[in-house]
C-alpha cells in the first residue's frame, strides 16, 4: 500500500492479495486477512466458494451510445452494469481513479436480496465528490493509493445488483458535457463475520485501546465512568475543577470487529482537539442496531480497500441507538488526525451518526450519545462544546488553503466544506447539542 510518517515512526503494510477467479468475470476481489469461518452457506454452484471479508471490484462500461446534442457533439455517456448475479454483498459504492476528480453526476444501485428474486428500487448513492478526505498535502492523501469516490450505502444481506452512473446535463446548449471520471467501478463490501456479541459493563475491561496496548488483549467495551472517575482517569486533581464530561460507554475496535490487519500499522497525530465535526454517514437508516458493526466494517473496508486511505475515516461513529464506536486506530484518549473534514482534520475529530439525514430525523439517543461524546472528548482538551474556535483550512471547495476560519467548537461537515452533510435534519439538532454537552462539562 504506502508508507506513513506519524510521530517521527515510520509504518509499513502488506499488500493485499488477489484471487481473480473469486467473483464474475471482469471482477476483482480482495481477500480477507483470515479465512472463511467454517459452516458459512456455500455459494450457488455456479460460483466458487464466497469468502467472507471481502470486496468485489467490478468495472463499469458505456450502457448506451451517447446521444447527440443539438449543437452536434455528443452528450457525455452513462456507465454502470445490467442486473448481474454477484457474490453476497451488504454494502455498496462507486469509486474512481482521481481522488481530486469530482462525479458531476448520479449515481444509483438496485440490489437483490440474497437467495430471493425480491429487488430493490433504484438508490441513490451520495456522491460526496472526496469531502470526507484526508487533506491536500499529506502522506494520506498524496499517497497514489487514494481514489475518488460515493459514499457507501448500506444495502443488507444482497446477491444481484445494478448500477447507473449519469453524468450532469450541461447548463445550457452551449455548455460542453461534462464527462464522468476515468475509472469507474462498482465496490461491493461483505464486512465479514460479527464479532461476539457486546454486552460489557465489566470494568476490568476499563484499559484504553490506545496505541501502546503492548502484551494486553485489547477490551471489547471502556464502560461509562462516573465524574470522578473520569478526572481521575485524565489525571486531574480534585481541586483543579476541571470542564470535562463524564467518559461515555464506548465501543472498541475489538468490540465492532475490527480487522487491524486492514489499515496502515502506525498512528497519526495532531496537537489537539479544538473542534468536533459531526457527520452523517449518508449509508442509509435501514439496519438495527445489532447490524451497526457490521455497517461499520462495511465502512471500514470500504475507506481502506476501495477509497484507498489508512484506515477508517472517523474518529467515532454513533448508531440509532446511541451506541458509540471508536473509529480510528491510535487511542480514544488522543489527538488522532483522522479523514473525515477535508481541509480541516488537523486539531479535530470526527464523528459520524450512522444513517442519512437529510430527510430524516437523527434519533434522540444518536444526538444524546453525540452530546455526551463531545463533553468528555472536548473536555479532555479543555474545549467548550459552545465556544467559537479559529482553525486553519488545509484547502477545501469553501475555503482555500490558509484561509483563517472561525468555527463552532461543535460544527456540522458543511461548516467546513459545501456539502449537505451532515444532512439538514441533523445539522438543526447541533444548536441543542452545543447546549447540553457545555452542561455535561459543568459550564
Amino acid at each position: 500500500m504506502r508508507a506513513f510518517i506519524a510521530s517521527s515512526m515510520g509504518v509499513t503494510c502488506a499488500a493485499a492479495l488477489v484471487l481473480p477467479l473469486a467473483a464474475p468475470a471482469g471482477a476483482a476481489v480482495d481477500t480477507p486477512a483470515h479465512p472463511a469461518a467454517a459452516g458459512s452457506v456455500p455459494a450457488r454452484a455456479s460460483e466458487p466458494a464466497h469468502v467472507p471479508g471481502s470486496t468485489q471490484s467490478l468495472a463499469l462500461n458505456p450502457m448506451s451510445s451517447p446521444p447527440v446534442r443539438a449543437t452536434g457533439e455528443p452528450a457525455a455517456a452513462e456507465q454502470g452494469l445490467p442486473e448481474r448475479d454477484v457474490q453476497p454483498f451488504s454494502l455498496v459504492g462507486v469509486v474512481w481513479d482521481d481522488v481530486d476528480t469530482e462525479l458531476h453526476g448520479t449515481a444509483q444501485v438496485r440490489t437483490r436480496a440474497t437467495g430471493t428474486d425480491r429487488w430493490s428500487q433504484w438508490q441513490d448513492l451520495e456522491t460526496h465528490n472526496a469531502e470526507h478526505s484526508a487533506d491536500a498535502g499529506t502522506e494520506e492523501r498524496e499517497s497514489g493509493a487514494a481514489r475518488g469516490s460515493t459514499a457507501p450505502l448500506w444495502v443488507g444481506d444482497s446477491d444481484g445488483v445494478e448500477v447507473r452512473v449519469r453524468p450532469e446535463a450541461p447548463a445550457t446548449r452551449d455548455t460542453a458535457p461534462v464527462p464522468l471520471p476515468a475509472g469507474l467501478h462498482l465496490e461491493l463490501v461483505d464486512p465479514g463475520k460479527d464479532p461476539r456479541q457486546v454486552t460489557g459493563t465489566d470494568r476490568a475491561e476499563a484499559a484504553d485501546t490506545g496505541a501502546a496496548g503492548a502484551g494486553r488483549t485489547p477490551a471489547t467495551v471502556l464502560p461509562a465512568l462516573n465524574r470522578t472517575e473520569t478526572e481521575e482517569a485524565a489525571g486531574l486533581a480534585p481541586a483543579a475543577k476541571p470542564y470535562i464530561g463524564p467518559r461515555p460507554r464506548l465501543i472498541t475496535r475489538k468490540g465492532w470487529g475490527a480487522d487491524e490487519k486492514l489499515r496502515e500499522s502506525g498512528f497519526a497525530y495532531t496537537k489537539s482537539v479544538k473542534a468536533a465535526f459531526i457527520h452523517h454517514s449518508a449509508t442509509g437508516n435501514n439496519y438495527t442496531c445489532s447490524q451497526a458493526p457490521s455497517v461499520l466494517r462495511g465502512i471500514y473496508r470500504y475507506h481502506v480497500k476501495s477509497s484507498g486511505w489508512r484506515d477508517i475515516g472517523y474518529n467515532f461513529a454513533v448508531d440509532k441507538c446511541g451506541n458509540i464506536y471508536e473509529g480510528r486506530a491510535g487511542g480514544v484518549t488522543k489527538a488522532v488526525m483522522g479523514a473525515h473534514t477535508l481541509g480541516f482534520n488537523t486539531n479535530t475529530m470526527g464523528i459520524a451518526v450512522l444513517g442519512t439525514f437529510s430527510k430524516s430525523n437523527p434519533p434522540a439517543a444518536a444526538v444524546t450519545a453525540v452530546e455526551k461524546l463531545t463533553a468528555w472528548k472536548l473536555g479532555l482538551f479543555g474545549a467548550n462544546p459552545k465556544g467559537k474556535v479559529t482553525l486553519t483550512s488545509g484547502g477545501s471547495n469553501k475555503y482555500k488553503k490558509g484561509k483563517k476560519v472561525k468555527l463552532n467548537v461543535i460544527s456540522g461537515h458543511r461548516d467546513g466544506f459545501a456539502t449537505e452533510c451532515p444532512g439538514a435534519r441533523l445539522y438543526k439538532k447541533l444548536g441543542t447539542a452545543r447546549t447540553a454537552s457545555a452542561r455535561l462539562q459543568g459550564r
